[in-house]
């Protein structure tokens, strides 16, 4: 398998490539005229030379009408699954994957782009203890997890949404929270059970810290037998919070 990531796009070779799929001028105008605008950073404007606004709803489009040559060129021989300007490239051996790799290099390098150091390798999943990460996921020995920096992200932002300090009621507090957890679930419910569930039970514990508070029982993780025992999960679920572990259980129902 085949991890790459890169960045810079060829403005000029962007622009070839629109033209072939569009006549209108004044809207091949307006898309160099976006190219090329100035960029603040730090308080000093500089016009880019080469790639795309970050974080700009153009960008990705741009990125896959650039890309598009380089998806079928690797998808006559191997199957690749990409996702702008990230993607991974399966194959079924090491020797299959040095060619692909070749390949991709020499097709870079006669658009101007460079594989990022770092994230392009060759990786054995079955084998590989850290396997490779992709899109917020984490692919190893057939498994399907949370990558880590995408986990500690998903947990500060319960932290934050369950300080003690609020000031506000546990039905409040969950009706923050529960679109946070959907969405979440959303994306991530093709990871293993155990994930879910331990997601489940890091918010209780946040939760069941609050209550604490509330009752004047002093500091705590809502770790203890006695908190589990007097706010039970029936109680959480009572007061509407939404459950990862019953929401993955509904799926593989209706599925």
């Amino acid at each position: 398998m085949l991890r790459a990531g890169f960045g810079n796009i060829n403005h000029e070779l962007m622009m070839d490539k629109v033209e072939q799929h569009i006549a209108d001028k004044q809207l091949l105008k307006l898309i160099e005229a976006y190219l090329k605008q100035d960029i603040m950073e730090e308080g000093k404007s500089w016009k880019a030379a080469k790639g795309t606004p970050q974080g700009a709803v153009l960008s990705p489009l741009l990125a896959n009408i650039y890309l598009n040559e380089l998806d079928h060129l690797i998808g006559e021989k191997y199957r690749m699954v990409r996702y702008a300007d990230d993607f991974v490239i399966l194959t079924t051996s090491e020797a299959e994957a040095e060619q692909a790799l070749a390949t991709v290099r020499e097709w870079m390098a006669s658009h101007h782009l460079e594989l990022h150091p770092e994230k392009t390798r060759i990786v054995n999943e079955n084998e590989d203890p850290n396997g490779f990460d992709f899109l917020g996921y984490n692919f190893k020995k057939g498994m399907r997890l949370v990558r880590k920096k995408s986990l500690t992200a998903m947990r500060d932002k319960i932290r934050l949404y369950t300080r003690r300090s609020q000031g506000v009621g546990i039905t409040t507090v969950i009706e923050k929270l529960n679109p946070i957890l959907r969405g979440w679930f959303n994306y991530f419910k093709h990871v293993k059970k155990n994930e879910l569930r331990a997601m489940d039970g890091f918010v209780r514990r946040r939760l069941r810290s609050i209550l604490r508070k509330y009752q004047k029982k002093g500091g705590g993780t809502g770790r203890n037998i006695q908190d589990h025992q007097h706010w039970t999960n029936a109680h959480f679920a009572s007061l509407g919070l939404f459950t990862m572990v019953e929401a993955h259980a509904e799926a593989s129902r209706s599925r």
